[in-house]
């Protein structure tokens, strides 16, 4: 089974690890691949920092969301793919689901703007909307 691990880097990224852990659906026998897909800076922001800072920042931020999850993976003996995008997350996370041919994605409910959608995040729902790959959706 091909399994995408949506993360942002939030506690609800590490809920979802947990539960995922708890529940023994690791396995050597699935293919695993960890996506998180950084927001775009403000044009403005890009244009004043210039591309080759901008694309730092982004790599930057990739890396920080993705160290702490590749190391509990491993912890677990299961070796992802990892990758990071730059745009609107739900939609990102959707498109790349259906291209990637996944049979599931798991993701926690919210993210970082949990204030903003208290019943299930925007991304979330953005990602249920954007394609048809069934969602286990961690509280």
């Amino acid at each position: 089974m091909k399994v995408l691990l949506a993360v942002d880097g939030s506690s609800y990224t590490k809920k979802m690890l947990a539960y995922l852990a708890a529940h023994d659906m690791y396995s050597p026998k699935n293919e695993y691949t960890v996506l998180t897909v950084q927001l775009v800076l403000p044009t403005q922001a890009r244009t004043a920092l210039g591309e080759e800072l901008v694309q730092k920042y982004y790599e930057d931020e990739g890396l920080q969301v993705m160290a702490p999850v590749t190391k509990f993976l491993e912890r677990h003996g299961i070796n992802a793919q990892s990758i990071w995008k730059t745009g609107k997350p739900g939609e990102l996370i959707g498109k790349f689901a259906t291209e990637g041919k996944f049979d599931l994605i798991v993701m926690g409910s919210h993210g970082h703007s949990a204030l903003i959608n208290l019943v299930v995040g925007s991304v979330t729902t953005e990602v249920l909307a954007a394609c048809k790959t069934p969602v286990l959706i961690v509280r």
